[in-house]
């Protein structure tokens, strides 16, 4: 059996089951068609803390799981996908992604062959010790459910989409070892700030308002020439307040977290830009003023040439 060209070759449905148990979340499989397995679509990033699986099962199935040990994500791309969390109805589509605890039963009675979705695993330890550093203290349950069209959602699925994309190319970021740690380190980062919600009950717990107001503008305008005055004029503290509480609830500076906001959009627009545009260009447009720079901090964050992304649109 292979799964060259992201197609499972195989016919027979325990077969694929097997393959995509080891790829994503055990799990039994019951297809709901006479007809044999053919079209299953499957991409996955292999082993680790976080993976990241793209599937589609091509027929009507239902599947459960208990998910062992780790958080699965799911993130319908196409259809819609309705689960039973732990005896919650749970129903996803494009735009909002469906949370599956770690030891928890979830049916999904019915997965239609137009749904196809990208699957985060978090380990569970992992997660949490996570949701830890990045919230300053243990992480409350999370949701069924995570809104997809809020800014931490938008700026995390378009991490997750971005690497989904590029997992089986032979440039794949998440080839080197080294890349794909501080990758998907980010990915669980992104998850958390759009999984754990700045309510008015949690808030106080979570991210003070000061680093979530900051946060936002920052989301919202990436490519302004921020100083360090201006970050804490808009979260109404000093400089070394704000410094300080970056540095406890996100684990970075407010200069290297705009610089990572920055990084990702010019990496997405290098991978489409139009004819003639040129590296120097979009660093320019994001706020990456002398591009020699901007192509050594791009090599270190993505392990690949500015240029040779530019060159792939």
């Amino acid at each position: 059996m292979s799964t060259s060209d992201a197609r499972i070759r195989s016919q027979d449905w325990d077969e694929v089951s097997h393959v995509v148990a080891d790829a994503y979340f055990p799990h039994t499989l019951t297809p709901r068609t006479r007809f044999p397995a053919g079209d299953v679509f499957l991409r996955n990033t292999g082993t680790g803390p976080v993976r990241i699986a793209h599937l589609g099962w091509g027929a009507d199935v239902a599947v459960q799981s208990d998910h062992p040990g780790a958080y699965g994500v799911n993130i319908p791309m196409t259809g819609r996908l309705d689960s039973v969390v732990g005896g919650t109805e749970v129903s996803s589509a494009p735009g909002t992604a469906t949370v599956c605890p770690p030891d928890v039963t979830t049916r999904i009675p019915h997965w239609t062959s137009s749904c196809e979705i990208i699957g985060v695993r978090f380990d569970h330890e992992y997660l949490e010790r996570e949701m830890h550093r990045i919230l300053g203290r243990p992480g409350r349950p999370l949701p069924h459910q995570v809104d997809l069209a809020t800014s931490a959602g938008a700026t995390w699925l378009r991490f997750v989409e971005s690497l989904a994309d590029q997992m089986d190319g032979p440039r794949c970021l998440l080839h080197n070892d080294l890349v794909a740690s501080q990758l998907l380190s980010a990915v669980t980062t992104a998850f958390v700030l759009a999984a754990v919600p700045d309510d008015a009950e949690g808030a106080a717990a979570t991210r003070p308002r000061i680093v979530k107001r900051v946060i936002d503008a920052l989301h919202e305008n990436p490519a302004r020439a921020w100083t360090a005055g201006e970050m804490a004029e808009k979260a109404g503290v000093s400089v070394r307040r704000l410094q300080e509480g970056f540095r406890q609830y996100v684990g970075r500076s407010p200069t290297e977290y705009l610089t990572d906001i920055r990084m990702v959009r010019a990496r997405d627009e290098l991978l489409d830009a139009p004819p003639g545009d040129t590296v120097a260009a979009v660093a320019l447009r994001w706020g990456f003023a002398h591009s020699g720079r901007f192509a050594a901090a791009y090599r270190t964050r993505f392990g690949t040439s500015p240029s040779a992304a530019l060159r792939s649109s």
